[in-house]
Protein backbone atom coordinates (compact mmCIF):
# COMPACT_ATOMS: atom_id res chain seq x y z
CA UNK A 1 0.00 0.00 0.00
CA UNK A 2 1.69 3.25 -1.08
CA UNK A 3 2.57 5.61 1.72
CA UNK A 4 1.01 9.06 2.06
CA UNK A 5 4.32 10.91 1.85
CA UNK A 6 5.39 14.52 1.72
CA UNK A 7 9.02 15.59 1.84
CA UNK A 8 8.57 18.61 4.04
CA UNK A 9 11.54 18.94 6.32
CA UNK A 10 10.70 22.54 7.10
CA UNK A 11 9.33 21.54 10.52
CA UNK A 12 11.14 24.48 12.11
CA UNK A 13 10.24 27.10 9.51
CA UNK A 14 6.99 28.13 11.10
CA UNK A 15 7.46 27.71 14.84
CA UNK A 16 4.89 30.44 15.28
CA UNK A 17 2.25 28.46 13.40
CA UNK A 18 -0.76 27.81 15.58
CA UNK A 19 -0.62 24.34 17.09
CA UNK A 20 -4.08 23.52 15.84
CA UNK A 21 -5.55 20.05 15.67
CA UNK A 22 -7.21 19.33 12.34
CA UNK A 23 -10.78 20.39 12.22
CA UNK A 24 -13.29 17.65 11.48
CA UNK A 25 -13.82 17.39 7.75
CA UNK A 26 -17.01 18.88 6.37
CA UNK A 27 -18.73 15.49 6.00
CA UNK A 28 -18.33 14.84 9.73
CA UNK A 29 -19.43 18.36 10.57
CA UNK A 30 -22.55 17.92 8.41
CA UNK A 31 -23.37 14.82 10.46
CA UNK A 32 -22.95 16.90 13.62
CA UNK A 33 -25.53 19.40 12.33
CA UNK A 34 -28.08 16.58 11.92
CA UNK A 35 -27.16 15.26 15.37
CA UNK A 36 -27.88 18.69 16.83
CA UNK A 37 -31.18 18.89 14.89
CA UNK A 38 -32.19 15.52 16.39
CA UNK A 39 -31.32 16.75 19.88
CA UNK A 40 -33.42 19.90 19.38
CA UNK A 41 -36.41 17.72 18.36
CA UNK A 42 -35.85 15.57 21.46
CA UNK A 43 -35.58 18.68 23.64
CA UNK A 44 -38.88 20.03 22.25
CA UNK A 45 -40.56 16.70 23.04
CA UNK A 46 -39.29 17.03 26.61
CA UNK A 47 -40.57 20.62 26.85
CA UNK A 48 -44.02 19.53 25.58
CA UNK A 49 -44.12 16.72 28.16
CA UNK A 50 -43.16 19.19 30.92
CA UNK A 51 -45.78 21.68 29.72
CA UNK A 52 -48.46 18.94 29.71
CA UNK A 53 -47.48 17.96 33.24
CA UNK A 54 -47.57 21.57 34.45
CA UNK A 55 -50.93 22.10 32.73
CA UNK A 56 -52.41 19.13 34.63
CA UNK A 57 -50.94 20.41 37.92
CA UNK A 58 -52.30 23.90 37.17
CA UNK A 59 -55.81 22.55 36.46
CA UNK A 60 -55.71 20.59 39.75
CA UNK A 61 -54.54 23.68 41.66
CA UNK A 62 -57.30 25.84 40.13
CA UNK A 63 -59.93 23.22 40.99
CA UNK A 64 -58.70 22.90 44.58
CA UNK A 65 -58.44 26.67 44.98
CA UNK A 66 -62.09 27.04 44.03
CA UNK A 67 -63.15 24.10 46.23
CA UNK A 68 -61.27 25.16 49.36
CA UNK A 69 -62.47 28.75 48.98
CA UNK A 70 -66.07 27.51 49.06
CA UNK A 71 -65.49 24.93 51.83
CA UNK A 72 -63.74 27.32 54.21
CA UNK A 73 -66.64 29.81 54.13
CA UNK A 74 -68.70 27.36 56.22
CA UNK A 75 -66.50 24.41 57.16
CA UNK A 76 -69.04 22.72 59.43
CA UNK A 77 -71.88 23.10 56.96
CA UNK A 78 -69.67 21.82 54.14
CA UNK A 79 -68.49 18.75 56.03
CA UNK A 80 -72.02 18.13 57.35
CA UNK A 81 -72.74 16.70 53.89
CA UNK A 82 -71.60 13.04 53.79
CA UNK A 83 -70.44 13.26 50.12
CA UNK A 84 -68.18 16.21 50.94
CA UNK A 85 -66.75 14.36 53.94
CA UNK A 86 -66.08 11.28 51.79
CA UNK A 87 -64.46 13.32 49.01
CA UNK A 88 -62.19 15.13 51.48
CA UNK A 89 -60.94 11.76 52.78
CA UNK A 90 -60.51 10.52 49.22
CA UNK A 91 -58.63 13.60 48.09
CA UNK A 92 -56.22 13.55 51.02
CA UNK A 93 -55.74 9.80 50.97
CA UNK A 94 -55.53 9.20 47.22
CA UNK A 95 -55.70 12.23 44.96
CA UNK A 96 -52.97 14.28 46.64
CA UNK A 97 -50.80 11.14 46.45
CA UNK A 98 -51.51 10.92 42.73
CA UNK A 99 -50.59 14.59 42.34
CA UNK A 100 -47.34 13.98 44.22
CA UNK A 101 -46.50 11.14 41.80
CA UNK A 102 -47.31 13.41 38.85
CA UNK A 103 -45.06 16.20 40.14
CA UNK A 104 -42.25 13.72 40.85
CA UNK A 105 -42.65 11.92 37.51
CA UNK A 106 -39.50 12.25 35.36
CA UNK A 107 -40.17 13.36 31.79
CA UNK A 108 -36.44 13.73 31.05
CA UNK A 109 -35.79 10.04 30.35
CA UNK A 110 -36.23 10.23 26.56
CA UNK A 111 -34.19 13.39 26.18
CA UNK A 112 -31.39 12.33 28.54
CA UNK A 113 -31.03 8.86 26.98
CA UNK A 114 -30.88 10.42 23.48
CA UNK A 115 -28.32 12.96 24.66
CA UNK A 116 -26.20 10.21 26.21
CA UNK A 117 -26.26 8.18 22.97
CA UNK A 118 -25.40 11.19 20.80
CA UNK A 119 -22.68 12.47 23.15
CA UNK A 120 -20.22 9.89 21.81
CA UNK A 121 -20.30 11.76 18.48
CA UNK A 122 -19.82 15.19 20.05
CA UNK A 123 -16.65 17.19 19.30
CA UNK A 124 -13.99 17.19 22.00
CA UNK A 125 -12.39 20.10 23.85
CA UNK A 126 -9.51 19.71 21.36
CA UNK A 127 -11.94 20.12 18.42
CA UNK A 128 -13.37 23.31 19.94
CA UNK A 129 -9.89 24.72 20.55
CA UNK A 130 -8.92 23.76 17.00
CA UNK A 131 -11.93 25.61 15.55
CA UNK A 132 -11.09 28.69 17.64
CA UNK A 133 -7.46 28.67 16.53
CA UNK A 134 -8.57 28.29 12.91
CA UNK A 135 -10.58 31.51 13.32
CA UNK A 136 -7.55 33.29 14.77
CA UNK A 137 -5.38 32.01 11.92
CA UNK A 138 -7.89 33.31 9.36
CA UNK A 139 -8.02 36.63 11.17
CA UNK A 140 -4.25 37.05 10.74
CA UNK A 141 -3.92 35.75 7.19
CA UNK A 142 -6.78 37.81 5.77
CA UNK A 143 -6.27 40.84 8.06
CA UNK A 144 -9.78 40.75 9.48
CA UNK A 145 -10.65 42.79 12.53
CA UNK A 146 -12.63 41.14 15.32
CA UNK A 147 -15.70 43.30 14.61
CA UNK A 148 -15.85 42.16 10.95
CA UNK A 149 -15.89 38.52 12.04
CA UNK A 150 -18.21 39.00 15.02
CA UNK A 151 -20.93 41.10 13.38
CA UNK A 152 -21.35 38.85 10.33
CA UNK A 153 -19.69 40.91 7.60
CA UNK A 154 -18.28 37.73 6.04
CA UNK A 155 -20.45 35.73 3.59
CA UNK A 156 -23.16 33.70 5.32
CA UNK A 157 -25.68 34.33 8.09
CA UNK A 158 -24.25 34.30 11.58
CA UNK A 159 -23.62 36.48 14.60
CA UNK A 160 -21.10 36.02 17.38
CA UNK A 161 -22.38 36.68 20.89
CA UNK A 162 -20.44 38.24 23.76
CA UNK A 163 -19.84 34.72 25.11
CA UNK A 164 -18.43 33.60 21.72
CA UNK A 165 -15.98 36.50 21.65
CA UNK A 166 -15.03 35.90 25.28
CA UNK A 167 -14.42 32.20 24.60
CA UNK A 168 -12.08 33.00 21.70
CA UNK A 169 -10.20 35.47 23.90
CA UNK A 170 -9.95 32.88 26.68
CA UNK A 171 -8.55 30.22 24.34
CA UNK A 172 -5.94 32.71 23.10
CA UNK A 173 -5.14 33.59 26.74
CA UNK A 174 -4.63 29.89 27.59
CA UNK A 175 -2.22 29.73 24.66
CA UNK A 176 -0.30 32.77 26.05
CA UNK A 177 -1.41 34.65 22.92
CA UNK A 178 -2.06 38.05 24.48
CA UNK A 179 -2.41 39.82 21.12
CA UNK A 180 -5.55 37.86 20.19
CA UNK A 181 -6.73 37.87 23.81
CA UNK A 182 -6.84 41.68 23.64
CA UNK A 183 -8.63 41.73 20.25
CA UNK A 184 -11.44 39.41 21.34
CA UNK A 185 -11.87 40.67 24.89
CA UNK A 186 -12.10 44.20 23.45
CA UNK A 187 -14.79 42.97 21.03
CA UNK A 188 -16.72 41.32 23.88
CA UNK A 189 -16.52 44.59 25.84
CA UNK A 190 -17.67 46.59 22.80
CA UNK A 191 -20.77 44.40 22.40
CA UNK A 192 -21.55 44.68 26.12
CA UNK A 193 -21.20 48.47 25.91
CA UNK A 194 -23.63 48.47 22.97
CA UNK A 195 -26.24 46.83 25.19
CA UNK A 196 -26.08 43.18 24.13
CA UNK A 197 -27.59 40.97 26.82
CA UNK A 198 -25.18 38.46 28.28
CA UNK A 199 -24.66 36.47 31.49
CA UNK A 200 -21.04 37.71 31.40
CA UNK A 201 -20.28 40.90 33.24
CA UNK A 202 -17.88 43.62 32.18
CA UNK A 203 -15.70 43.11 35.25
CA UNK A 204 -14.54 39.67 34.10
CA UNK A 205 -13.90 40.87 30.54
CA UNK A 206 -11.97 43.93 31.76
CA UNK A 207 -9.88 41.72 34.04
CA UNK A 208 -8.66 39.63 31.08
CA UNK A 209 -8.34 42.67 28.82
CA UNK A 210 -6.20 44.77 31.17
CA UNK A 211 -3.84 41.87 31.88
CA UNK A 212 -3.44 41.02 28.15
CA UNK A 213 -2.60 44.65 27.39
CA UNK A 214 -0.11 44.78 30.27
CA UNK A 215 1.61 41.61 28.98
CA UNK A 216 2.17 43.41 25.65
CA UNK A 217 4.01 46.19 27.48
CA UNK A 218 1.31 48.89 27.30
CA UNK A 219 1.16 49.78 30.97
CA UNK A 220 -0.71 53.06 30.50
CA UNK A 221 -3.61 51.40 28.66
CA UNK A 222 -3.63 48.50 31.13
CA UNK A 223 -3.94 51.06 33.94
CA UNK A 224 -6.84 52.79 32.14
CA UNK A 225 -8.82 49.52 31.86
CA UNK A 226 -8.01 48.58 35.47
CA UNK A 227 -9.51 51.89 36.62
CA UNK A 228 -12.64 51.14 34.56
CA UNK A 229 -12.86 47.75 36.26
CA UNK A 230 -12.59 49.31 39.73
CA UNK A 231 -15.27 51.87 38.89
CA UNK A 232 -17.62 48.89 38.39
CA UNK A 233 -16.32 46.79 41.29
CA UNK A 234 -14.34 48.90 43.83
CA UNK A 235 -13.65 45.83 46.01
CA UNK A 236 -12.04 43.73 43.28
CA UNK A 237 -8.91 42.51 45.08
CA UNK A 238 -6.75 41.62 42.07
CA UNK A 239 -7.59 44.88 40.31
CA UNK A 240 -6.71 46.89 43.43
CA UNK A 241 -3.33 45.15 43.57
CA UNK A 242 -2.79 45.62 39.82
CA UNK A 243 -3.65 49.32 40.06
CA UNK A 244 -0.85 49.95 42.55
CA UNK A 245 1.59 47.78 40.59
CA UNK A 246 0.80 49.43 37.23
CA UNK A 247 1.11 52.92 38.74
CA UNK A 248 4.48 51.98 40.23
CA UNK A 249 5.72 50.51 36.93
CA UNK A 250 4.50 53.54 34.98
CA UNK A 251 6.28 55.93 37.31
CA UNK A 252 9.44 53.85 37.07
CA UNK A 253 9.19 53.90 33.27
CA UNK A 254 8.77 57.68 33.20
CA UNK A 255 11.84 58.18 35.42
CA UNK A 256 13.97 55.98 33.15
CA UNK A 257 12.82 57.94 30.08
CA UNK A 258 13.52 61.28 31.79
CA UNK A 259 17.02 60.16 32.80
CA UNK A 260 17.70 58.96 29.28
CA UNK A 261 16.55 62.29 27.79
CA UNK A 262 18.67 64.21 30.29
CA UNK A 263 21.80 62.20 29.43
CA UNK A 264 21.30 62.81 25.72
CA UNK A 265 20.87 66.50 26.37
CA UNK A 266 24.04 66.66 28.47
CA UNK A 267 26.10 64.89 25.84
CA UNK A 268 24.76 67.40 23.32
CA UNK A 269 24.41 64.82 20.61
CA UNK A 270 23.56 66.33 17.29
CA UNK A 271 22.90 64.41 14.13
CA UNK A 272 25.52 65.38 11.52
CA UNK A 273 24.82 65.61 7.81
CA UNK A 274 26.93 62.49 7.35
CA UNK A 275 24.81 60.55 9.86
CA UNK A 276 21.64 61.68 8.07
CA UNK A 277 23.03 60.45 4.76
CA UNK A 278 23.93 57.12 6.34
CA UNK A 279 20.41 56.75 7.75
CA UNK A 280 18.87 57.60 4.39
CA UNK A 281 21.07 55.01 2.71
CA UNK A 282 20.16 52.45 5.37
CA UNK A 283 16.42 53.11 4.86
CA UNK A 284 16.78 52.65 1.12
CA UNK A 285 18.55 49.34 1.61
CA UNK A 286 15.83 48.18 4.04
CA UNK A 287 13.14 49.01 1.47
CA UNK A 288 14.79 46.72 -1.05
CA UNK A 289 15.20 43.82 1.33
CA UNK A 290 13.21 40.71 0.44
CA UNK A 291 9.80 40.40 2.03
CA UNK A 292 9.77 37.42 4.44
CA UNK A 293 8.15 34.31 2.95
CA UNK A 294 5.36 34.25 5.53
CA UNK A 295 4.34 37.80 4.57
CA UNK A 296 4.45 37.00 0.86
CA UNK A 297 2.34 33.90 1.47
CA UNK A 298 -0.30 35.90 3.37
CA UNK A 299 -0.28 38.72 0.79
CA UNK A 300 -0.87 36.27 -2.05
CA UNK A 301 -3.66 34.59 -0.08
CA UNK A 302 -5.34 38.02 0.13
CA UNK A 303 -4.91 38.59 -3.61
CA UNK A 304 -2.12 41.11 -3.08
CA UNK A 305 1.58 40.97 -3.90
CA UNK A 306 3.59 40.60 -7.06
CA UNK A 307 1.78 41.27 -10.31
CA UNK A 308 2.96 39.91 -13.66
CA UNK A 309 4.07 42.61 -16.13
CA UNK A 310 1.85 43.15 -19.21
CA UNK A 311 4.74 41.91 -21.39
CA UNK A 312 4.95 38.60 -19.51
CA UNK A 313 1.16 38.34 -19.33
CA UNK A 314 0.91 38.72 -23.11
CA UNK A 315 2.89 35.48 -23.45
CA UNK A 316 0.27 33.45 -21.60
CA UNK A 317 -2.25 31.73 -23.85
CA UNK A 318 -5.26 29.43 -23.82
CA UNK A 319 -5.67 26.65 -26.35
CA UNK A 320 -7.38 23.40 -27.32
CA UNK A 321 -4.91 20.69 -26.38
CA UNK A 322 -4.54 17.10 -27.64
CA UNK A 323 -0.99 16.35 -26.33
CA UNK A 324 0.70 15.79 -29.68
CA UNK A 325 -2.34 14.27 -31.36
CA UNK A 326 -3.19 11.73 -28.68
CA UNK A 327 -5.94 9.57 -30.29
CA UNK A 328 -8.30 10.11 -27.35
CA UNK A 329 -8.23 13.88 -27.78
CA UNK A 330 -8.00 14.33 -31.55
CA UNK A 331 -11.76 14.82 -31.98
CA UNK A 332 -12.39 16.35 -28.56
CA UNK A 333 -9.30 18.25 -27.39
CA UNK A 334 -9.34 19.62 -23.85
CA UNK A 335 -9.26 23.30 -22.89
CA UNK A 336 -5.87 24.32 -21.50
CA UNK A 337 -4.72 27.73 -20.29
CA UNK A 338 -1.40 29.08 -19.02
CA UNK A 339 -1.53 30.23 -15.40
CA UNK A 340 2.14 31.22 -14.95
CA UNK A 341 5.32 31.22 -16.99
CA UNK A 342 8.18 30.53 -14.51
CA UNK A 343 7.54 27.90 -13.21
CA UNK A 344 5.28 26.88 -16.05
CA UNK A 345 1.85 26.14 -14.56
CA UNK A 346 -1.07 25.13 -16.78
CA UNK A 347 -4.75 24.68 -15.95
CA UNK A 348 -7.07 22.18 -17.66
CA UNK A 349 -10.72 23.25 -17.72
CA UNK A 350 -13.75 20.90 -17.46
CA UNK A 351 -11.33 18.02 -16.95
CA UNK A 352 -13.25 16.11 -14.25
CA UNK A 353 -17.05 15.77 -14.27
CA UNK A 354 -19.45 16.44 -11.39
CA UNK A 355 -20.34 12.73 -11.38
CA UNK A 356 -16.67 11.76 -11.01
CA UNK A 357 -16.14 14.36 -8.29
CA UNK A 358 -19.08 13.05 -6.27
CA UNK A 359 -17.87 9.45 -6.61
CA UNK A 360 -14.31 10.35 -5.54
CA UNK A 361 -15.66 12.25 -2.52
CA UNK A 362 -18.01 9.38 -1.67
CA UNK A 363 -15.09 6.92 -1.72
CA UNK A 364 -12.82 9.22 0.27
CA UNK A 365 -15.16 10.39 3.04
CA UNK A 366 -15.10 7.20 5.18
CA UNK A 367 -11.28 7.10 4.94
CA UNK A 368 -10.46 10.74 5.64
CA UNK A 369 -7.81 11.08 8.33
CA UNK A 370 -5.62 13.95 9.55
CA UNK A 371 -3.19 14.62 6.68
CA UNK A 372 0.39 13.55 7.38
CA UNK A 373 3.80 14.60 6.10
CA UNK A 374 7.04 12.67 5.87
CA UNK A 375 9.58 13.67 8.53
CA UNK A 376 13.05 13.15 6.99
CA UNK A 377 14.62 13.06 10.46
CA UNK A 378 12.68 10.00 11.68
CA UNK A 379 11.58 8.57 8.33
CA UNK A 380 8.05 8.27 9.73
CA UNK A 381 4.71 9.82 8.81
CA UNK A 382 3.61 12.49 11.24
CA UNK A 383 1.00 15.23 11.53
CA UNK A 384 2.28 18.80 11.32
CA UNK A 385 0.89 22.14 12.46
CA UNK A 386 1.45 23.63 9.00
CA UNK A 387 -0.82 21.06 7.30
CA UNK A 388 -4.39 21.30 8.57
CA UNK A 389 -6.58 19.09 6.40
CA UNK A 390 -7.97 15.57 6.14
CA UNK A 391 -6.83 13.21 3.39
CA UNK A 392 -7.46 9.74 1.97
CA UNK A 393 -5.78 7.61 -0.69
CA UNK A 394 -7.66 5.90 -3.52
CA UNK A 395 -6.65 3.17 -6.00
CA UNK A 396 -8.19 1.46 -8.99
CA UNK A 397 -9.13 -1.42 -6.67
CA UNK A 398 -11.55 0.95 -4.89
CA UNK A 399 -13.38 1.84 -8.10
CA UNK A 400 -12.60 1.50 -11.85
CA UNK A 401 -13.30 5.24 -12.12
CA UNK A 402 -9.99 5.94 -10.32
CA UNK A 403 -8.14 4.02 -13.08
CA UNK A 404 -9.97 6.13 -15.68
CA UNK A 405 -8.89 9.36 -13.92
CA UNK A 406 -5.28 8.14 -13.67
CA UNK A 407 -5.30 7.23 -17.38
CA UNK A 408 -6.60 10.71 -18.24
CA UNK A 409 -3.67 12.29 -16.37
CA UNK A 410 -1.25 9.99 -18.26
CA UNK A 411 -2.80 10.83 -21.63
CA UNK A 412 -2.59 14.58 -21.05
CA UNK A 413 0.85 14.76 -19.42
CA UNK A 414 2.47 11.95 -21.39
CA UNK A 415 3.95 10.66 -18.13
CA UNK A 416 3.92 7.11 -16.74
CA UNK A 417 1.36 6.57 -13.94
CA UNK A 418 2.48 3.10 -12.81
CA UNK A 419 5.23 4.61 -10.65
CA UNK A 420 3.11 7.54 -9.42
CA UNK A 421 1.66 7.69 -5.92
CA UNK A 422 -2.02 6.85 -5.50
CA UNK A 423 -4.65 9.55 -5.92
CA UNK A 424 -4.72 11.58 -2.72
CA UNK A 425 -8.02 13.27 -1.82
CA UNK A 426 -7.91 16.15 0.66
CA UNK A 427 -10.62 18.16 2.36
CA UNK A 428 -9.84 21.56 3.80
CA UNK A 429 -12.58 22.90 6.07
CA UNK A 430 -12.70 26.47 7.37
CA UNK A 431 -9.16 27.40 8.42
CA UNK A 432 -7.67 24.36 6.64
CA UNK A 433 -4.28 25.12 5.11
CA UNK A 434 -0.91 23.75 3.99
CA UNK A 435 1.92 26.24 4.53
CA UNK A 436 4.81 26.76 2.03
CA UNK A 437 6.55 23.51 1.09
CA UNK A 438 8.23 21.62 -1.73
CA UNK A 439 6.69 18.51 -3.25
CA UNK A 440 10.07 17.11 -4.32
CA UNK A 441 12.93 15.80 -2.14
CA UNK A 442 15.89 18.17 -1.92
CA UNK A 443 19.57 17.27 -1.94
CA UNK A 444 19.71 17.29 1.86
CA UNK A 445 16.93 14.62 1.85
CA UNK A 446 18.53 11.78 -0.16
CA UNK A 447 16.26 9.14 1.41
CA UNK A 448 12.99 11.05 1.00
CA UNK A 449 11.35 8.44 -1.29
CA UNK A 450 13.75 5.56 -0.79
CA UNK A 451 11.03 3.17 0.39
CA UNK A 452 9.01 3.73 -2.80
CA UNK A 453 11.97 3.05 -5.10
CA UNK A 454 10.51 5.30 -7.80
CA UNK A 455 12.84 8.30 -7.61
CA UNK A 456 11.91 11.87 -6.88
CA UNK A 457 8.59 13.58 -7.55
CA UNK A 458 8.96 14.87 -11.09
CA UNK A 459 5.56 16.59 -11.34
CA UNK A 460 2.32 17.45 -9.53
CA UNK A 461 -1.25 17.22 -10.89
CA UNK A 462 -3.93 18.88 -8.74
CA UNK A 463 -7.70 18.57 -9.30
CA UNK A 464 -10.01 21.24 -7.82
CA UNK A 465 -13.20 19.41 -6.87
CA UNK A 466 -15.13 22.35 -5.39
CA UNK A 467 -15.48 26.08 -5.66
CA UNK A 468 -14.51 27.99 -2.53
CA UNK A 469 -16.58 30.98 -1.36
CA UNK A 470 -13.50 32.82 0.00
CA UNK A 471 -9.82 31.92 0.39
CA UNK A 472 -8.24 28.57 -0.45
CA UNK A 473 -5.88 29.66 -3.26
CA UNK A 474 -2.74 27.69 -4.19
CA UNK A 475 0.11 30.20 -4.04
CA UNK A 476 3.80 30.17 -5.01
CA UNK A 477 5.43 32.76 -2.69
CA UNK A 478 8.85 32.85 -4.40
CA UNK A 479 7.41 33.94 -7.77
CA UNK A 480 4.15 35.63 -6.75
CA UNK A 481 1.77 33.23 -8.48
CA UNK A 482 -1.72 32.58 -7.10
CA UNK A 483 -4.01 29.91 -8.58
CA UNK A 484 -7.63 30.08 -7.38
CA UNK A 485 -9.86 27.00 -6.99
CA UNK A 486 -12.39 26.38 -9.76
CA UNK A 487 -14.48 23.25 -9.65
CA UNK A 488 -13.84 20.75 -12.45
CA UNK A 489 -10.39 22.11 -13.33
CA UNK A 490 -6.87 20.82 -12.67
CA UNK A 491 -3.43 22.44 -12.58
CA UNK A 492 -0.13 20.79 -13.52
CA UNK A 493 3.53 21.72 -13.07
CA UNK A 494 6.94 20.07 -13.11
CA UNK A 495 8.80 19.97 -9.78
CA UNK A 496 12.08 18.96 -11.42
CA UNK A 497 13.95 20.32 -14.42
CA UNK A 498 14.61 17.86 -17.25
CA UNK A 499 18.09 17.44 -15.77
CA UNK A 500 16.55 16.01 -12.58
CA UNK A 501 17.50 19.07 -10.51
CA UNK A 502 14.77 20.48 -8.28
CA UNK A 503 12.95 23.63 -9.39
CA UNK A 504 12.95 25.70 -6.19
CA UNK A 505 10.47 28.19 -7.67
CA UNK A 506 7.75 25.52 -7.27
CA UNK A 507 7.63 26.04 -3.49
CA UNK A 508 3.91 26.46 -2.89
CA UNK A 509 1.18 26.58 -0.25
CA UNK A 510 -2.57 26.08 0.19
CA UNK A 511 -4.10 29.23 1.69
CA UNK A 512 -6.57 28.87 4.59
CA UNK A 513 -10.20 28.47 3.57
CA UNK A 514 -11.96 31.59 4.83
CA UNK A 515 -15.54 30.67 3.94
CA UNK A 516 -16.66 27.40 2.37
CA UNK A 517 -15.31 23.94 1.80
CA UNK A 518 -12.34 22.98 -0.37
CA UNK A 519 -11.98 19.53 -1.94
CA UNK A 520 -8.88 18.69 -3.98
CA UNK A 521 -7.24 15.52 -5.23
CA UNK A 522 -3.66 15.26 -6.40
CA UNK A 523 -1.33 12.89 -8.15
CA UNK A 524 2.38 12.99 -7.37
CA UNK A 525 4.24 11.64 -10.41
CA UNK A 526 7.71 10.10 -9.94
CA UNK A 527 10.89 9.92 -12.08
CA UNK A 528 11.01 6.16 -12.74
CA UNK A 529 9.34 5.23 -16.01
CA UNK A 530 9.75 8.73 -17.49
CA UNK A 531 13.19 8.08 -19.06
CA UNK A 532 11.81 7.98 -22.61
CA UNK A 533 8.78 10.16 -21.96
CA UNK A 534 10.76 13.13 -20.63
CA UNK A 535 14.41 12.62 -21.57
CA UNK A 536 17.08 14.05 -19.28
CA UNK A 537 18.41 17.54 -20.06
CA UNK A 538 22.07 18.33 -20.59
CA UNK A 539 22.28 21.31 -18.22
CA UNK A 540 21.11 21.78 -14.62
CA UNK A 541 18.49 24.41 -15.43
CA UNK A 542 17.21 22.67 -18.56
Amino acid sequence: WPLAISTLSDLALFKKSLDTPALKHLGQMTDLLYTEKDLVTSLKDYIRAEENKLERVKRWADKMDSLTATATQDPEGFLGHPVNAFKLMKRLNTEWGDLESLVLSDTTDGFISNLTIQRQHFPTEEDQTGAAKALLRLQDTYRLDANTISTGDLPGKYHMTVEDCFELGKIAYSDVDYYHTELWMAQALKQLDEGEESPLDKVLVLDYLSYAIYQQGEIERALEYTRKLLSLDPEHQRAKGNLKYFEFQLEKQRKVEEEKAQKQKERGKRETTETKKEKKKSKAQTAFQLIPERKKYEMLCRGEGIKMTPRRQSRLFCRYYDNNRNPKYLLAPVKQQDEWDRPYIVRYLDIISDKEIERVKQLAKPRLRRATVHDPQTGKLTTAQYRVSKSAWLTGYDDPMIDMINQRIEDLTGLEMDTAEELQVANYGVGGQYEPHFDFGRKDEPDAFKELGTGNRIATWLFYMSDVAAGGATVFPDVGAAVWPKKGTAVFWYNLFASGEGDYSTRHAACPVLVGNKWVSNKWIHERGQEWRRPCGLSESE
